[in-house]
């Protein structure tokens, strides 16, 4: 099968194309021909070797595919190697794919989806007509939180990001208002964004000192949720008695924490959602899979909206 690995912990062009030999399924796995693989961030970071790096090298990352088994089933789920042409799956853990949905739209709801799901419901426990600020907006996530957040009745939405080109498609999504993300004037900008009142939620992939401006963005009982780190800054400590003070609170969320606890419920959801029309998972980039490389530099650049996926 061909492969994309790494031998050595670098930027996204320590990755090279290989042959390696057929995988062969065990008891309770299925091979399945891989139709797409996801990309995400977190496999820029495994690459530079900062992120959940691999026991060993050479390695191949990713870790989400959909594909066909020998007997036709179109499934998708979490995979141990992602970047290859053929990949196994956990029988009891493969998800059936709708054959109207499109394999960037399935896998944008498998992790970013899910991640967008638990961050309103599960951590941020949103409710009816509270404020949420949504950054990286335009992004995986960012693109589905904005959806999501006004299907669950959020009152005011807010995106950040980098640029007019993606803050104008957070507001096609849904957002009522799109703000510049930076870290400088954030506190301003976002408290004028939500008609001068502090807001009820954050959710954060940046970290950083914009991580920092958000809790001073909250009123009272609000919430910030971090789940990345993309700006690749430092997060200074959290002052817990700033916190207490303020009646605010800081959390964080990662899915591979509970990949193997249950998401049929929540996924089930989004397939719901997407089928109806009422979430329209962004696609931003389809590539090869030998341009592996090109994808995480595109991505780690921030040039990129929505989901991205090789296909093999």
């Amino acid at each position: 099968m061909r492969a994309m690995e790494f031998a050595r912990f670098g930027g996204p062009e320590v990755l090279e194309e290989v042959e390696l030999p057929d995988p062969e399924p065990g008891p309770g796995e299925l091979l399945i021909d891989v139709e797409a693989a996801g990309i995400n961030f977190a496999d820029v970071r495994q690459v530079a070797g900062v992120y959940a790096p691999p026991g060993s090298l050479p390695h191949v990352p990713g870790s989400e595919v959909i594909g066909r088994t020998a007997d036709g089933r179109r499934v998708m789920g979490f995979a141990p190697r992602g970047y290859v042409s053929k990949a196994l799956l956990p029988e009891k853990a493969a998800i059936p794919v709708p054959e109207t949905l499109g394999a960037g739209q399935a896998l944008a709801l498998l992790v970013q989806g899910l991640t967008a799901w638990h961050l309103l419901r599960s951590s941020a426990r949103l409710q009816p007509g509270e404020s949420v600020v949504v950054h990286s907006a335009a992004g995986g996530v960012g693109t589905l939180a904005v959806q999501l957040a006004k299907e669950f009745g959020a009152g005011r939405v807010i995106g950040t990001a980098s640029s007019p080109e993606k803050r104008e498609l957070a507001v096609s999504l849904g957002a009522d208002v799109a703000v510049d993300g930076a870290a400088g004037g954030y506190v301003q900008r976002v408290v004028e964004a939500n008609l001068g009142r502090p807001v009820d939620i954050v959710l954060d992939a940046v970290g950083g000192r914009v991580f920092t401006a958000a809790q001073d963005a909250l009123a009272p009982f609000g919430r910030l949720i971090m789940y990345g780190g993309s700006s690749g800054e430092e997060t200074p400590p959290i002052d817990v008695w700033t916190l207490s003070e303020r009646n605010v609170s800081v959390g964080g969320f990662w899915l591979r924490q509970i990949m193997g606890a249950g998401f049929e419920r929540p996924l089930g959801e989004l397939f719901e959602l997407t089928a109806a029309g009422k979430l329209k998972p962004q696609v931003g980039g389809e590539y090869a899979l030998s341009d592996a490389a090109a994808a995480l530099k595109d991505l780690a650049e921030r040039r990129t909206v929505g989901k991205l996926v090789l296909v093999p």
